[in-house]
């Protein structure tokens, strides 16, 4: 069978998001920037649609100091708006039968 697990990008993708969630609640969004950077390399357009959607999808009064650092991050404000968008998609799951 060729090709398991998941393409490069897409990888990336998931460690990206995973490490601002992680962070989360950090008082000092610094380090982390510096680590996204880091573990991004070249891919900054990655880096953008990451950033952009996590803060979208999470931003609040307790993610703010980690929200306002992605937000920076060159690129990552045009993906806000779709974030915003999933977290407000309406929950889906199996039809239902209505009587």
């Amino acid at each position: 069978m060729p090709g398991h697990g998941l393409d490069p990008d897409t990888a990336l993708d998931v460690l990206l998001s995973a490490i601002c969630s992680r962070h989360r609640y950090t008082k000092d969004a610094g380090p982390v920037i510096d680590e996204l950077r880091r573990i991004a390399g070249a891919r900054l357009d990655i880096l953008a649609r990451v950033a952009g959607s996590w803060v979208g999808y999470y931003d609040d009064d307790h993610t703010r100091t980690l929200s306002e650092a992605l937000r920076e991050i060159p690129g990552a404000d045009a993906w806000v708006a779709p974030g915003r968008e999933r977290r407000d998609a309406p929950v889906h799951g199996a039809p239902q039968v209505r009587p």
